[in-house]
């Protein structure tokens, strides 16, 4: 490796989390020999917890990237080096085994949950001061769509060596469907390529013209994530996907869960129709804001922080080294979140004290980040209890696993028109299925009834809120 000198700086990989030690490079937006300024996005790295953009943290000439994309890497090793703004860069060595080459990759089949295998050599581009050479996209994951009027084909909005104009999501999106936006006609203020631009690119590589569709279920947080692209089958007919990043993290943290944390799950079948009804009030008057969605989980998650403030022994975790019983101030809500990453936990902070509309607010959010692929390493820490819907997939219930360092999780299972005695009479009637696992370190058997009781009550009749809340 080259001999530091005044002029080289090396940039190290940061702990973009909390405690992380490692982070896998997925992408390099410059090469040797390209000019970046201080805040300039070089890479885009994921750890155990989200996809982060790595800005440098000076400005000068691009010596040597000492790693491929692809590579996992420790945190704290020097990922380039850089001759400072000013002084003739200093010559490059041979790098170390893992070094990256200025030449185009080589094809390469590993593949994280979520993206297809790269299939062809990537190149690398010159790129100005202020922007990154857009990545090689990866094979199409295509989400549903339905059928518009053609439109012009995309036509390239750059010229060769500069970067063209996208918001982060923007640049997410096209990447996932396979996208190179450079051949995206931009149809945004000033030259800026939006969704719509990218799905009628996609539509027309595919072959026919699309109109961008979000799909909306009614009951879930979170959009399912999207079927990830596998790799090719080995001659037994095989396919072995790489365990990394969010899905490694979450396979040992279940694991240290499961068999650290005694669980007991409880049940109880509610009728919700009331809560469906106010669902549906809610949406129709707009009371809780304009643009603020409303869906069941909202009134859910809202049950269960009204529970909790009744039972606060239930917001707690369990710290082995002091052997003491934490009882947490703030309710830092979690939901569980299927992303082509993995399974993902972001909370709510100090969710507790939050209005219904707040919360409708922050669970919006929480979706959209989600779905963008952009929630941060800090909105998936710090939680404290926890809600999984499982009747997104038609699941009636389950026996969840706790979020690691929580006290429970509650399970809220699909809504289904069932006959119920309503009144003396047995009558349809819209009924779910909720599921508390817990910590029996921590919360005994009547804590965790009282609390399960407590939301199915208020689920039942949800003026509870209004008088227990």
């Amino acid at each position: 490796m080259t001999t530091h000198t005044a002029s080289l700086r090396e940039f190290k990989m940061p702990d973009v989390g909390e405690g992380l030690t490692e982070a896998e490079i997925l992408t390099w937006y410059v090469k040797p020999g390209d000019t970046v300024t201080d805040g300039q996005v070089v890479c885009e790295v994921e750890t155990a917890k989200a996809a982060v953009e790595l800005p440098i943290p000076f400005t000068g000439v691009v010596e040597a990237l000492h790693f491929p994309a692809g590579t996992t890497v420790d945190v704290g090793t020097s990922i380039i080096a850089v001759a400072v703004a000013g002084a003739a860069p200093a010559p490059v060595e041979a790098a170390p085994a893992a070094a990256v080459q200025a030449e185009p990759e080589p094809e390469r089949r590993e593949v994280l949950v979520g993206y297809g295998p790269r299939t062809g050599s990537v190149q690398r581009r010159a790129r100005r001061t202020n922007g990154a050479a857009a990545a090689a996209a990866p094979a199409p994951v295509v989400a549903p769509v339905a059928p518009a009027a053609p439109v012009a084909p995309p036509v390239p909005t750059v010229a060769e060596g500069e970067r063209p104009l996208a918001k982060p999501p923007v640049r997410k999106l096209a990447k996932d469907l396979g996208i190179d936006l450079r051949s995206v006609l931009a149809t945004g203020p000033n030259g800026v390529i939006t969704r719509e631009d990218v799905h009628a690119a996609a539509a027309t590589a595919a072959g026919s013209v699309v109109e961008p569709v979000v799909p909306v279920v009614e009951q879930p947080a979170v959009a399912p994530a999207a079927v990830p692209a596998l790799p090719a089958p080995n001659a037994a007919g095989d396919v072995r996907v790489p365990v990394k990043g969010v899905r490694k993290a979450t396979a040992q943290a279940m694991v240290a869960s499961a068999f650290t944390a005694p669980h007991v799950t409880e049940f109880v079948q509610v009728d919700v129709t009331r809560t469906m009804k106010l669902v549906r009030k809610l949406k129709e008057s707009g009371e809780l804001g304009a643009g603020v969605r409303v869906s069941p989980l909202l009134l859910v998650a809202k049950a269960l922080l009204t529970a909790v403030k009744r039972h606060p022994e239930i917001n707690a975790s369990w710290d082995e080294a002091a052997q003491e019983i934490v009882i947490r101030g703030a309710v830092n809500l979690g939901i569980a979140a299927a992303t082509p990453r993995g399974l993902i936990v972001p909370n709510i902070k100090d969710a507790g004290s939050r209005t219904l509309s707040q919360l409708a607010v922050g669970l919006g959010e929480l979706v959209e980040t989600a779905r963008q692929g952009k929630t941060s390493p800090a909105d998936m820490s710090g939680g404290s209890i926890t809600i999984t819907n499982v009747g997104v997939f038609g699941v009636d219930t389950g026996t969840p696993i706790l979020n690691p360092g929580e006290a429970a999780i509650l399970a809220f299972g699909a809504v289904r028109d069932l006959p119920w005695v309503h009144k003396g009479k047995v009558v349809p009637r819209q009924v779910t299925t909720l599921a508390l696992s817990f910590d029996h370190r921590l919360v005994d058997g009547e804590l965790g009834s009282k609390v399960l009781a407590d939301v199915a009550a208020i689920l039942e009749y949800p003026k509870r809120l209004i008088t227990w809340g």
